[in-house]
């Protein structure tokens, strides 16, 4: 796929300036689309929208369902919209705050959650029980699995499935209709929540469309073990049959991030089968995921592309992901039946870390648009690959940073950066001083052949290093950054939208649903 020369802001879901610890897609959402246009945007890029969980940090990328929305999004305030809701007192709100209140959050939203779901069943017309029964079933080839994980993991306290009863481990047909019934009312709770994300969603999808605006999602290559997805597919992954276990964990040798790389833990994929042939439920399951994204998202950025050419396989018993081997992935031949079965793709490859010809050979086959990091690029070589003037191909996505990276200030000024590479940076960027180094660092991202540049809204506004969303190979007090309220105002989107103009990255007709409409249904 090719994008128009245009432009877009990186901000997840949860960083929105919501009222109640967290942002949602209420009315945060549709105020920031807004500002968007009024910037001169064509895209909104956002992180995983997957459910998460507490005891893995609340992160986007380790999510215990690849197919389900994150309830901590539900809007309160959209449901007075509703016909059937029965009102409750939300006056509370949460104090203003630079970070997300994920526990206050959802012990706050939880119960009220809860009496929505009452008020539903209570009160909505016939029509409405109808689209809520219509959604159950058009879903139901992955909600019925993540409604019965969920209530399984409500019931025993952790999301750990291997510990549960055996029999409903192993997915054993009666003890799972037995506990079918049993768990009902559970089982409906989380169905509701589905039903109500989805709506959301689609809503907000909607009202960016009518903006030109579009969204561009982002998925994992891997799923977490902890998950509905492992659980309800074990034949999928390399796990160990006798324990359910996982044989071996994903993630990548030692790089730019960490000295001892990082051992993500996730599943491996079983990619090919004792025939050598790609394994037949792998290539269906994921077909599944990719048709389900193309419905989300107009765009879909798939974290860890390389995985796809050769994947780091680590021994689950080692700590760290030194000791792992390079695996071969299922190639080019995964992507054509994928192709045959979904149409051409609308993916950028997230084509970063250690990356070998044979993946850019793999990438530049299926004309997928990679990424450019401009804090990549200074390492004082004049060959290096992310300086914009090595760009040879415009078919790619530039950042000044990603949700992995510092902000770009905090980069720039903090000791990622010495006083010597800060000279080079100035030099090559022609600036006589350091004074509004984030403004430089877009200007060079927007002056760039790059078809679309991206800019966390971090680096718009020149953020430090204190409000970075994440940092790879730590698991405290990341994916927390939330956009203070007046923040982000109509005075600075106007001033990207004048640089988007000087560069030739404004919008010079109304955005089409070209790229969603490549996938099949």
């Amino acid at each position: 796929m090719r994008f128009e020369r245009s432009c877009g802001v990186l901000l997840h879901i949860s960083s929105l300036p919501g009222r109640y610890g967290t942002g949602t897609l209420g009315p945060e959402a549709y105020e920031f689309a807004e500002l968007l246009a009024q910037g001169g945007q064509s895209y909104w890029q956002v992180l995983p929208i997957g459910p998460v969980a507490a005891a893995l940090g609340y992160s986007p990328y380790a999510s215990t369902s690849t197919f389900a929305g994150n309830p901590l999004f539900i809007s309160l305030e959209k449901f007075r919209e509703s016909s059937w809701f029965k009102g409750f007192s939300d006056t509370a709100g949460f104090p203003d705050s630079d970070f997300c209140d994920f526990d206050g959050a959802w012990q706050y939203k939880l119960p009220l959650l809860r009496a929505v779901c009452e008020s539903f069943f209570l009160n909505a017309a016939q029509d409405e029980l109808d689209d809520f029964a219509a959604f159950c079933a058009e879903a139901a080839c992955w909600l019925d699995d993540y409604a019965l994980f969920s209530a399984f993991a409500d019931h025993f306290g952790t999301n750990h499935w291997p510990s549960w009863d055996e029999d409903i481990a192993r997915r054993q047909t009666r003890a799972i209709e037995r506990w079918r019934t049993k768990l009902g009312p559970s089982l409906r709770f989380h169905s509701f929540m589905q039903y109500l994300f989805f709506r959301q969603w689609s809503e907000l999808k909607n009202y960016c469309t009518s903006l030109g605006i579009k969204i561009i999602g982002d998925i994992p290559i891997y799923v977490t073990f902890d998950s509905a997805d492992t659980w309800a597919h074990t034949a999928v992954f390399q796990l160990d049959e006798r324990t359910l276990l996982p044989e071996a964990v994903a993630g990548v040798p030692p790089d730019y991030f960490s000295a001892t790389g990082q051992r993500w833990g996730n599943p491996l994929y079983r990619w090919h089968g004792s025939d050598k042939k790609l394994f037949e439920p792998t290539i269906v399951w994921w077909t599944e995921r990719l048709r389900h994204l193309c419905r989300l998202f107009d765009v879909t950025r798939i974290d860890h592309f390389r995985g796809f050419e050769s994947y780091w396989a680590i021994p689950s018993q080692e700590k760290t992901a030194v000791k792992g081997s390079w695996k071969k992935g299922p190639g080019a031949l995964f992507f054509k039946r994928i192709r045959n079965e979904l149409g051409e793709l609308p993916l950028i490859a997230e084509d970063l870390g250690v990356i070998t010809p044979a993946v850019a050979k793999l990438r530049e086959s299926l004309k997928l648009p990679g990424m450019k990091i401009l804090q990549f690029a200074f390492d004082g070589s004049s060959n290096n690959f992310y300086l914009p003037h090595n760009y040879t191909d415009p078919n790619c996505v530039v950042y000044t940073g990603t949700h992995d990276n510092n902000t770009t200030n905090g980069w720039f000024y903090g000791t990622e950066t010495g006083d010597r590479a800060r000279r080079h940076i100035l030099d090559y960027m022609g600036a006589e001083s350091s004074a509004d180094f984030h403004r430089r660092a877009i200007r060079l991202a927007y002056s760039s052949v790059a078809d679309l540049a991206i800019l966390p809204a971090q680096d718009i506004l020149g953020f430090g290093e204190k409000l970075r969303m994440n940092t790879p190979g730590t698991t405290k007090d990341n994916w927390r950054w939330e956009l203070l309220p007046g923040r982000l105002t109509a005075a600075v989107m106007e001033q990207l939208k004048h640089m988007a103009s000087l560069y030739g990255r404004l919008p010079d007709k109304p955005a089409d649903n070209n790229t969603q409409e490549a996938c099949k249904p």
